[in-house]
């Protein structure tokens, strides 16, 4: 073969190794900025699982009423990247109102007083649209319910979810907030 035929075959060969590398890369979530994240457990017999992404609080303001991060006031994601999936194998009551059991995509109203979750039935989206607001169909909301913020005992740089006996918790920055599951 001739010099210039295998110097061909090489580059080639190479450019398809880094293409096959590229795409087994962007395929990985776990190195992305805001890697995904599963809480789990039971309240009274439910497993209760919330697949989310936990973004970084990384210096910024998160609860800001100008729109930064989770804009007060305005319907958030509960997460980054895609929308965050609450999902449970029995009915439950979500403060006193009943879900059935179910998967389904859990936004957030966030305010300093008080917070309104939504459970939508649409899944698999991805948690914004191209202009930045959260890629929610009102159509499709199951239950809408109210919990109060309270002020974290510690800082938590990334987003959290903690089942409890009794509640799923969202723990980020120096806010909690526990929604009440029965």
């Amino acid at each position: 073969m001739k010099t210039a035929q295998i110097n061909r075959i090489m580059a080639m060969t190479l450019a398809g190794v880094f293409m096959t590398m590229m795409s087994f890369a962007q395929g990985d979530k776990s190195t992305r900025p805001s890697p995904p994240a599963t809480a789990s457990g039971k309240i009274n017999g439910a497993t209760i699982t919330i697949n989310y992404s936990s973004p970084s609080v990384k210096g910024r303001q998160v609860w800001d009423p100008s729109g930064t991060l989770a804009p007060y006031g305005k319907v958030w994601r509960a997460g980054a990247n895609e929308a965050t999936i609450f999902e449970t194998d029995k009915e439950i009551k979500v403060d006193g109102k009943p879900l059935p059991a179910g998967k389904y995509s859990l936004f957030a109203i966030p305010d300093q007083k008080e917070w309104k979750f939504i459970f939508n039935s649409q899944t698999g989206q991805w948690g914004i649209k191209r202009g930045g607001e959260a890629n929610r169909d009102p159509a499709n909301d199951v239950l809408t319910v109210s919990a109060k913020p309270a002020k974290s005992s510690s800082m938590n740089e990334r987003l959290v979810y903690d089942v409890t006996g009794k509640a799923v918790v969202l723990k980020w920055e120096n806010v909690e907030v526990p929604l009440s599951i029965k």
